[in-house]
């Protein structure tokens, strides 16, 4: 079907039906006219209501083909939607059918068909003498139900049809463009909530596969700096100088650090922030892991979210804290013992501490001055945060203090 075939609005002033319009043998003259009138507004402004209170399609439709159908006083109503793989109508919704007909049963959707042709052309349908019809073939379900005369209008969504609202009904009498301006109006409202749906149901499917886009992104970062974490510790491990063993063993500690953060983010499903005590805590815990059998104490409680951008020089300034502490403080038959503590002054800044309780700093040592790669990075790191970085000597050992804005400065 072409979508130029389908008119967004039907064409409700000249409805197509089957001769002049004869008076109806219902008595809607006057007040009784003017009761059924008022009822088919108060319809279709629930209608309006259900739709809107965001009822499911199903429960939706349902209503709405009880209500058209006492809206019109007939017995039958259909919702029928059209199935452009095989140019046919499913009955998705109705009223007064026999049971197995709503969800099963099927309905030719070509131009022979009085909602075939509502649906090719846009134009309400109205067929008051299906006995006679000369103009369409009366579907089989029709006359198993023994319908006389039937009104169809099209469900039209914003980009493609959905199908066709009808009613039915087996008493003598006619539909009038009065019925087609109500009929139309209920097939507006359903239009515009399936459309809605469809809408909901498409961003939905979007997200997911954002979503699976995201845990295959996550899987193979993770993966990739776990082989870059373990391809440094193999040749570490293979280096037979010392410097560079040990260098190599402090890079892949780097991005092991790193490799937390990333995780931290993926099991958080926040991308912006992430909980720095956690995160500084789980730091801690594969430091200790990597320089057994020293202790490293952490106290870092979690529900601190910080911008991400802030969290990874935190957690690879206390590694290369920690990583010195492990290198230079203890000798080998000392007990090795470092403590990191972390605390929210409540006033913007971040109080964190990593002490060790070995030999101390010797005392010519100036951090500004030191050649050291893990000091220059604890000093860059601590610039790049607007950090203030202090260093005391304590009886016994070190500790390394900074005071840190939970917000970038400007």
């Amino acid at each position: 079907m072409a979508s130029d075939d389908i008119q967004k609005t039907p064409v409700i002033e000249a409805p197509v039906i089957d001769g002049p319009a004869r008076p109806s043998t219902r008595p809607l003259t006057g007040e009784r006219a003017l009761e059924l009138r008022l009822r088919q507004q108060e319809i279709l402004a629930k209608l309006g209501v259900l739709a809107l209170q965001g009822t499911t399609l199903n429960q939706l439709l349902d209503r709405a083909a009880y209500l058209t159908a006492e809206g019109l006083e007939a017995e039958f109503c259909k919702v029928m939607e059209y199935r452009p793989q095989d140019k046919s109508f499913l009955v998705h919704a109705g009223v007064g059918w026999d049971p197995g007909i709503v969800g099963h049963a099927t309905v030719g959707a070509d131009r022979e068909s009085p909602a075939g042709y509502a649906l090719h052309t846009g134009r309400p349908v109205i067929s008051n003498q299906l006995e006679n019809e000369q103009r369409f073939r009366t579907p089989h379900l029709l006359r198993r139900h023994g319908i006389r005369r039937a009104i169809n209008v099209i469900l039209q969504g914003d980009r493609m049809a959905y199908g066709v609202l009808e009613v039915d009904s087996r008493s003598p009498g006619e539909f009038s463009e009065n019925d087609i301006a109500f009929l139309q109006g209920a097939a507006n409202i359903l239009g515009m909530a399936i459309e809605r749906q469809r809408i909901e149901r498409d961003l939905l499917a979007a997200a997911e596969t954002q979503r699976l886009l995201f845990d295959e992104l996550n899987h193979r970062v993770k993966n990739s700096l776990q082989l870059a974490a373990a391809t440094l510790q193999l040749q570490a491990s293979g280096a037979d100088d010392a410097g560079l063993r040990r260098a190599l063993e402090e890079a892949s500690s780097r991005i092991v650090t790193i490799g937390q953060a990333h995780e931290g983010l993926y099991r958080g499903g926040n991308l912006a922030s992430i909980d720095l005590g956690r995160y500084l805590t789980e730091v801690c815990q594969a430091a200790q892991s990597a320089s057994s059998p020293c202790e490293v104490a952490v106290a870092a409680p979690v529900g601190l979210a910080i911008e991400t951008d802030r969290a990874i020089p935190i957690a690879l300034i206390v590694n290369e804290l920690i990583t010195n502490a492990i290198k230079y403080a203890y000798r080998d038959s000392q007990r090795c013992r470092i403590e990191v503590t972390m605390r929210d002054d409540g006033q913007g800044t971040i109080q964190l501490s990593v002490r060790d309780e070995g030999v101390g700093l010797p005392a010519a040592f100036d951090p500004a001055r030191s050649k050291g790669l893990g000091m220059r990075m604890v000093r860059a790191f601590a610039r790049q945060l607007d950090a203030e970085l202090a260093i005391h000597r304590r009886e016994p050992g070190t500790e390394f203090e900074l005071r840190i804005p939970l917000q970038p400065a400007g």
